[in-house]
């Protein structure tokens, strides 16, 4: 543990400090400026700032992502759905928007609150778009196959030798992760879960930290990935369950036969309750997080005051270190829980 500690200090003091001092402020003026468009219906110079608009555009998922205000500081990402009547279709999100940005009909599909439905009908359609957290997944998964893509090519060329570089920083993660998280909750046939534990363990991990740079979308927080992660392991768990594993919830063994009966619908509820604590547990940590910062930069457009903005900032800042420490506490906590839950179905009988 102090292993791990002192790593995720290092890749805090090298990698991230700087850049929450400077752009804190900087991601909350963007989704800001995003906000305070001019009212077609009145003559002020902008219209009054709603705080939960803010909010509400970074946690939620987008059709767009939105990083600074103004024609360049927006990507619009592409858009693919079906329906059967107009079939597949693939077209840009800028087409949803005119040069006012509000929302408008193309194509003979309509955008309500990132939903796509057809315009005449109002029937929704099957939307496979590129959303801001699917693209965020992308960069994501790409970030860790160059990573440890690299890492596994300096195993290769420096076996024998010290680790080196990024391989020296990964390493003792790894190593921690082995000896602390998997090994202890799964046994002696732990190598078998190896690739998948490692791998949720960095991919939340890496998805906790980038959701905290300006502009970043709320992967982790969303809680279509938090489900998917949590079906993973509920799969893998279930069917790698042993004969024991079964008949201690279907057959509790030491127990008089009229338990049984209260029992039995307590461990298959068990089954399905315990997935659903680790999907909801991350997506309310993160989101959480990502609520509470915005909601203390909000404070300086709210009172429009430069004392006000000062101390949020501050405040801000040091939340946002407990956040780096959140985002490895909660990977860690999804993937002991994980190697927990698989090892209780795979442990052999002693008695």
């Amino acid at each position: 543990m102090i292993v791990f500690l002192n790593t995720l200090s290092q890749f805090r003091s090298r990698f991230l400090c700087v850049l929450l001092i400077v752009f804190s402020a900087f991601g909350a003026l963007a989704q800001a400026a995003e906000n305070q468009e001019t009212d077609s219906h009145a003559n002020a110079d902008h219209k009054e700032f709603k705080p939960s608009e803010v909010i509400l555009h970074h946690v939620l998922d987008d059709h767009i992502w939105h990083f600074w205000d103004g024609h360049y500081g927006t990507l619009y990402l592409p858009v693919i759905v079906y329906s059967s009547e107009k079939g597949f279709d693939v077209f840009s999100s800028r087409n949803f928007y005119n040069d006012h940005h509000e929302v408008v009909p193309y194509n003979g599909y309509k955008l309500d609150h990132n939903h796509i439905y057809l315009a005449d009908s109002g029937k929704a359609v099957f939307d496979l778009s590129i959303t801001k957290n699917v693209a965020m997944l992308f960069i994501n998964a790409a970030l860790l196959l160059f990573i440890f893509l690299g890492v596994a090519k300096a195993y290769r060329q420096n076996t024998g030798k010290a680790p080196k570089g990024i391989q020296s920083f990964i390493e003792p993660i790894i190593l921690f992760v082995r000896d602390e998280v998997v090994k202890p909750n799964i046994g002696h046939h732990y190598e078998k879960y190896m690739p998948y534990l490692l791998t949720l363990f960095f991919f939340i991990l890496f998805g906790n930290i980038l959701g905290l740079l300006p502009g970043a979308a709320n992967l982790t927080g969303n809680i279509a990935v938090t489900m998917t992660l949590a079906v993973i392991t509920f799969i893998i768990t279930n069917v790698n369950g042993n004969k024991s594993y079964w008949s201690h919830i279907f057959w509790t063994p030491g127990v008089p036969l009229p338990l049984r009966i209260v029992i039995l619908p307590v461990e298959i509820v068990g089954i399905f309750t315990k997935p659903i604590s680790l999907m909801i547990r991350l997506f309310v940590a993160i989101t959480a997080g990502h609520i509470v910062i915005l909601s203390l930069i909000s404070l300086t457009f709210i009172f429009g005051s430069i004392y006000v903005g000062v101390a949020s900032s501050v405040v801000v800042l040091f939340i946002n270190l407990i956040e780096i420490l959140v985002a490895a506490i909660q990977a860690y906590v999804f993937t002991l829980f994980t190697a927990l839950y698989i090892g209780m179905s795979t442990a052999e009988d002693h008695h």
